[in-house]
């Protein structure tokens, strides 16, 4: 299990500089980041969760231009990662940092609404 692990983090890492520094694609946003990858136990198989900053459609064509890109990401990673199978890539869209972010905001607005009545009931 630790060997599979070993081998998603360095697959993630080659893969996010691939994605940052070497596609062209117009569709793709410097706002992408990989949340997470999930390999299957035999290699074969690679469940990559992005998550893209921007507009519903910014989020579909970036998802779209990474899934056309596949191919490509996939012959570099074989060639940068010492294994036997380099895995075929699926690629998911991860809404959590938003989620999180707007989770964040409702509080500090919350926290915000509670001092100020505190500040009020004090005067």
């Amino acid at each position: 299990m630790e060997r599979i692990e070993r081998i998603s983090e360095e697959i993630k890492r080659e893969m996010s500089g691939i994605i940052q520094n070497e596609l062209k694609d117009p569709r793709l946003s410097k706002l992408i980041s990989i949340t997470h990858l999930n390999v299957t136990k035999d290699l074969r198989y690679a469940k990559v969760y992005v998550s893209v900053m921007g507009s519903e459609e910014e989020k579909a064509s970036a998802l779209e231009g990474l899934k056309s890109a596949a191919g490509f990401i996939r012959r570099e990673i074989g060639r940068r990662v010492q294994i036997r199978y380099t895995p075929e890539i699926h690629f998911e869209l991860d809404n959590s940092i938003e989620k999180g972010a707007y989770i964040t905001k409702l509080i500090n607005e919350t926290s915000g609404q509670d001092n100020s009545a505190k500040g009020s009931e004090d005067a």
